[in-house]
């Protein structure tokens, strides 16, 4: 079965909230504990967002979920690993997240291109802004370091 545009875009959103809260928890050791403690908050209610917006997606785009891509998240994890050697590894890690934010601000940007039903859009809201409180903490915690 085909896609269309809007399911698309709602789909690359879940892929991107999924991927970002994967990211987050496969490195979690590699985070300061003040930092892991800071942004752990943020994540749990990413989970929470996202699960609501699958079943919201299921419901009223008949989107069904997918499969993470395994050999991009080895890839990731390989790369994250590597630029460690060189750096604070907490700093690679938070680099990391940034980008994951930036792969999602993308998605959403994509998505809200799309007329959405009611009961989606104060989801895609939420996690809109959620995704900006996410970034301003990162760029907080990432800047005492670059001193």
């Amino acid at each position: 079965m085909f896609l269309d545009n809007r399911q698309v875009a709602m789909d690359s959103v879940l892929e991107a909230l999924a991927d970002s809260i994967d990211y987050f928890q496969d490195n979690l050791e590699r985070l300061r504990p003040s930092l892991r403690e800071t942004l752990k908050p943020h994540y749990e209610a990413r989970a929470k967002t996202m699960h609501k917006l699958q079943e919201l997606a299921k419901r009223h785009l008949k989107l069904l979920p997918r499969d993470a891509d395994v050999e991009r998240d080895d890839y990731m994890w390989l790369w994250s690993r590597l630029k460690s050697f060189v750096g604070n590894e907490s700093q690679v890690v938070i680099g990391e997240l940034l980008e994951q934010e930036r792969v999602l601000m993308q998605a959403l940007a994509t998505l809200y291109t799309h007329p959405l039903p009611n009961p989606l859009e104060p989801v895609v809201e939420q996690c809109w802004k959620d995704c900006r409180a996410l970034i301003r903490e990162l760029y907080l915690q990432q800047k005492p370091r670059r001193r």
